[in-house]
């Protein structure tokens, strides 16, 4: 048995029970009703498409991923990753422009970043917005991240002899989204690190996570980023070094996604990766110190990304959050944002997405925090547009915490 059909087994839809706690749990269900659920279109369809496995039914594009039913199933089945293998499998359309503009995040930054000033205003005009979404099915209602433009690995390749000096090194997958977005929290990340005595190395030519070509239908494309991520991260691991990452889809992806869903074998740097607020709360733990500012305050919420639930790890970023004195936090309840990557930048998805949005958006309006902290990038646009309250790596709220 190949690994990639050792790893579709390990779904085992057979242990569903049917009891409808996922359906419960999903916030697609509740919002759209072109969706089956996540019982019906994982285990169920699962059993059909065992009968005939040509049996593929559309509708499962209105999964987000999210694996909220994942993180609800007492049975433990990989009930969204049913869902996501049968698409990968069976659905052969050619993705839209569209979708292929929205997957290419590392295309498309590369393109942006030399003349980032001017794609920031255009997109930021009605017209163009209006534009896109006549043409290729982007909601006009939709705000668009800013590019920068300087990029973050220009930015460390000229520290690197001084990252080199520490005595302790550890490898930043930074994503398309530091690098091509926000520089700032990697440079944020540099400097907790360097002030718990840690250097920052830039991995020898990381790609795009992958995840959204992932779920835009570009399977093939994805499984090449992820075998070539895998060969980068592997020269870190051998070298001795942990991969720290500050997004949690880019965490979770490589180290769930690419074994589950593309069936690309990741055991040898699976446990090397982690989130960044993980890593430096275990230095913390261990010992380590920061020097915070005497006169630090800030009111937050904490709102936990559902890659990073299912990931188990939100319960890291909460601790690493309650060390900071001056800072007064409240946990959010669980709750999807909608927005699931480019799910809800697509005019057939954009009320859907807001719609499943609003409970969090209420819990955010209710506890009137100064900032939203939040380990996902794509929850900070979500929520920056919808609320209009500011959104806040930990990493970044941390870094302004601490002495310069």
């Amino acid at each position: 048995m190949s690994y990639q059909e050792k790893t579709i087994s390990n779904h085992n839809f057979e242990e569903c029970t049917k009891c409808t706690i996922c359906t419960l749990y999903c916030p697609v269900m509740k919002v759209n009703p072109l969706y089956p659920g996540p019982k019906q279109a994982g285990p169920d369809g699962e059993r059909l498409r065992l009968k005939n496995p040509w049996f593929f039914n559309y509708a499962l594009k209105y999964c987000m991923n999210c694996k909220r039913c994942e993180v609800s199933c007492p049975s433990g089945v990989g009930v969204a990753d049913l869902i996501q293998s049968a698409r990968i499998k069976y659905d052969k359309s050619a993705p839209k422009l569209r979708d292929r503009m929205l997957a290419s995040t590392d295309f498309m930054g590369k393109l942006a970043r030399p003349v980032a000033p001017l794609v920031n205003f255009g997109t930021s005009l009605g017209i163009t917005k209006t534009a896109l979404d006549w043409t290729l099915g982007i909601d006009h209602r939709r705000s668009f991240p800013k590019y920068s433009g300087r990029s973050f690995e220009s930015w460390l390749k000229k520290h690197a002899s001084k990252q080199a000096a520490f005595p302790e090194q550890v490898a930043y997958f930074h994503g398309c989204y530091v690098n091509y977005n926000n520089p700032q929290l990697g440079k944020d990340l540099v400097k907790v690190l360097n002030a718990l005595g840690i250097g920052v190395q830039l991995l020898d030519g990381e790609k795009c996570c992958g995840i959204a070509m992932i779920t835009n239908g570009m399977s093939a494309q994805a499984t090449k980023h992820a075998k070539h991520n895998v060969a980068v991260l592997g020269k870190a691991v051998d070298a001795g070094l942990k991969v720290v990452a500050t997004s949690s889809t880019c965490a979770f992806t490589m180290r769930d996604e690419y074994r589950s869903l593309l069936g690309v074998d990741n055991s040898a740097v699976r446990d090397s990766i982690l989130m960044a607020t993980r890593y430096i709360y275990e230095k913390l733990e261990n010992g380590a110190k920061l020097r915070f500012k005497p006169d630090f305050h800030l009111k937050a919420a904490y709102h936990t990304p559902c890659h990073m639930e299912k990931m188990g790890w939100g319960v890291f970023t909460e601790r690493l959050l309650r060390m900071i004195p001056g800072l007064e936090l409240t946990v959010l309840d669980s709750a999807c944002c909608g927005i699931a990557g480019t799910y809800g930048f697509k005019k057939e998805n954009y009320a859907s997405s807001q719609a499943i949005g609003e409970e969090l958006f209420k819990h955010i309006r209710e506890a009137d925090p100064e900032v939203v902290a939040c380990d996902c990038e794509t929850c900070k646009w979500q929520i920056e547009m919808s609320t209009g309250y500011t959104v806040m790596n930990p990493i970044s709220i941390l870094a302004e915490a601490i002495e310069d």
